[in-house]
């Protein structure tokens, strides 16, 4: 089984899209092994996002991220990564097939409601950003 970090952004939770998401995950069979709401400071939204540092678009992204609450969440299932990206669409919505979570619901490139790892090596930095081994179940 592998396991992947799920975001629920601040234009989500704003939303009340929280159980939609989840929802979603759950209609594909992906497991949820831990879960928190949390609101991140600018410091932790830097330091989650410090690949991306020197791109054009990196003030606003933690502008963003700290704007509101987000759900953080861990994934488990057989390629779960690979599901969980396909089930968010597309980063820019306008681009997203039908019925991602994307188009459904982002208003914006940036406020597009989900963030998902996007490989085995960033799945398990991003995990442990947020959540200890005893967080975690299963």
């Amino acid at each position: 089984m592998e396991r992947t970090l799920s975001l629920i952004k601040p234009d989500g939770v704003e939303k009340n899209l929280i159980g939609e998401v989840i929802k979603r995950f759950q209609d594909h069979d992906i497991k949820i092994v831990a879960m928190k709401m949390l609101h991140l400071n600018r410091k932790q939204a830097e330091g989650f996002y410090a690949v991306h540092r020197e791109k054009p678009f990196f003030n606003s992204l933690t502008d963003f991220m700290t704007s509101g609450p987000i759900v953080a969440l861990v994934l488990e299932g057989d390629r779960v990564i690979e599901l969980n990206r396909k089930l968010m669409g597309a980063t820019d919505y306008t681009k997203a097939e039908e019925g991602t979570i994307r188009r459904d619901f982002a208003s914006s490139i940036e406020q597009n409601v989900v963030h998902g790892s996007d490989a085995p090596e960033t799945a398990a930095f991003e995990i442990g950003y947020f959540f200890n081994s005893f967080e975690i179940v299963g």
